[in-house]
């Protein structure tokens, strides 16, 4: 491959990467615990954007069983905007290994 060509693969890749991360803003996760009587809702930025509770699981003399509930669920929502990020950018390398700084 010449260097002509591999240098307009980059600069394609460093463009779809801006735009993947541009789009991160507005791609919503979400993810649920205890059977879906809590979800929480994170951006792919990996910022909380909600949470909804179910009003069943709403004891006040459990609040630890609620906590852990939404500890799990933004965990899990966590790791899947982990899992989505790396896909799309396995998509747009092409599953190559880019050195730090390059992209």
């Amino acid at each position: 491959m010449g260097m002509g060509k591999a240098m307009k693969q980059i600069q394609k890749m460093q463009a779809d990467i801006k735009k993947m991360q541009a789009e991160l803003e507005f791609k919503r996760i979400s993810a649920t615990a205890g059977g879906g009587v809590v979800e929480a809702i994170v951006d792919g930025n990996r910022f909380v954007t909600g949470f909804v509770i179910k009003p069943d699981v709403v004891d006040p003399e459990d609040i630890e069983t609620l906590q852990d509930l939404l500890q799990a669920a933004v965990n899990e929502a966590l790791r899947q905007v982990d899992e989505y990020v790396a896909n799309e950018m396995k998509n747009i390398t092409g599953g190559l290994q880019l050195p730090p700084g390059l992209i």
